[in-house]
């Protein structure tokens, strides 16, 4: 049986809401209807009732890190992708800094070699900058790979590329997009041996956004910029989070524009209001910030300033995470609930339907050139996620997926939920509203293409 029909949903797609029904065969959308469905399908068609429900295309998230190789105690290609799906989370692009670091080609390929083997969501990986492996990144097919990671900020793992020679070279040579974790490592050093001095290793959580400053993110994400004008690079800013950082960027078309920026889901949902109740549980590089932060954040994403909504998901063990400052690792899972977080801001009049679609699923494939995803389109692969807008539940422990077991989204009440995810026209996730969820494990997802 090739044929699956979803009828009678909303579909939220190119800026339309509208009720209509889709055909999926061998994997690809066949038909696209406007209106309910009155035909007779063929008999051996799977049918799945949309009525009630939102339609939308899968997300792609553009930033996550998955930990395989090397950090595998934190979370695997096999279950933070088995997360993405429950998510709705369909296709994804995963960071170098695991161990070994995703610096060379032949590093890179075995990622790929794995996730060809476990990964549940369609997958692509960064090829990882250093200061001196320019001619491994002159190497990369831009058909093939999503981008070069150029960490202009140490995070996680040492990929500081800070030589500005090198820099140089890599803005001017590149084939690929490049993407750039900005934060300036010199203001921040001076930060943490200034509050060091003053609290020792127990500086208190709500200092980490005057450690990795404001100051810190503008003064890096200005110079990627200003690299990106002289070469004419194709550069994207990811985890935008402060308000100073929007004078970089020009509002538009992101088709139109080839220096973009992104910014993730926890810097839309919290503050540093929020450091007291969760801790280093929201500890991530670059810091959630104040909630003007926030608000200019979020008008800057309506007026098409931003350009993307990701999610930077890094798991860590709650052992690491519940460590002191210093020793508290930055960053946390958030795949599985990117895009319900979203939605809950929609059902509360912040964002649109339409723009949360916009901003996850058209953008991303937009900007990284993703071959035939991103869209309802006939002749696209069928990456589809059905939600229920209606349907209230809690997160717990219990259905937490993350192989790290825990998520700052805990004990939050949701009002949209994630029923069936489609993959490459395979229904790889489903929760029909009992108390059961079931994947679907047998096909696999795809390596992405790119239209470069």
């Amino acid at each position: 049986m090739n044929q699956i029909i979803i009828k009678n949903a909303t579909i939220v797609n190119e800026g339309e809401t509208y009720r209509g029904s889709i055909i999926l065969e061998n994997g690809i959308i066949q038909s696209v209807l406007n209106g309910e469905y009155t035909e007779t399908p063929p008999s051996d068609a799977q049918i799945i009732d949309g009525q009630g429900k939102l339609l939308i295309p899968g997300v792609i998230d553009d930033q996550v890190h998955f930990r395989e190789p090397g950090l595998t105690h934190k979370g695997e290609i096999y279950t933070e992708s088995r997360a993405a799906v429950a998510g709705g989370v369909t296709s994804y692009m995963e960071m170098p800094n695991t161990n070994p670091q995703a610096t060379n080609l032949e590093i890179l390929e075995k990622k790929f070699d794995r996730a060809r083997e476990v990964s549940l969501a369609n997958y692509s990986f960064y090829l990882g900058a250093t200061n001196d492996n320019i001619g491994q990144l002159l190497k990369a097919d831009p058909k093939t790979i999503c981008g070069i990671k150029v960490f202009m900020g140490s995070s996680t793992g040492n990929m500081l590329v800070d030589k500005e020679e090198t820099l140089a070279e890599i803005f001017k040579n590149s084939k690929l997009l490049i993407a750039t974790h900005c934060e300036d490592e010199a203001t921040i050093q001076a930060n943490s041996n200034s509050y060091h001095e003053k609290y020792g290793e127990d500086v208190p959580i709500r200092c980490h956004p005057e450690i990795r400053s404001a100051e810190a993110c503008y003064k890096s994400s200005a110079y990627a910029v200003e690299l990106a004008k002289k070469y004419g690079t194709r550069l994207h800013v990811l985890h935008i989070s402060t308000a100073r950082e929007m004078e970089l960027f020009e509002t538009g078309w992101s088709k139109d524009k080839k220096i973009t920026c992104e910014v993730c889901v926890h810097h839309l949902w919290f503050s540093d209001e929020d450091y007291d109740q969760y801790g280093t549980l929201i500890k991530w590089n670059p810091a959630v910030k104040s909630a003007h932060d926030r608000a200019i954040l979020m008008d800057s994403l309506l007026e098409d300033r931003i350009d993307v909504i990701a999610t930077d998901h890094a798991p860590h063990t709650l052992e690491e995470k519940k460590n002191s400052y210093f020793k508290a690792p930055s960053g946390g899972p958030l795949v599985q609930h990117s895009l319900i977080a979203m939605l809950e801001l929609a059902a509360h009049g912040v964002i649109s339907y339409v723009k949360v679609v916009e901003k996850m699923c058209h953008r991303p494939a937009d900007l990284f050139a993703v071959e035939k995803r991103g869209y309802i389109r006939e002749g696209y692969w069928a990456d589809l996620v059905l939600i229920d807008p209606d349907k209230t539940w809690t997160v717990n422990k219990d259905n937490i997926h993350y192989k790290c077991g825990w998520s700052p989204f805990e004990g939050q009440l949701f009002s949209h939920q994630v029923t069936h995810t489609f993959v490459n026209g395979t229904l790889v996730y489903e929760n029909s509203g009992t108390e059961t969820e079931r994947f679907y494990e047998e096909k696999k997802g795809m390596r992405l293409l790119f239209n470069r």
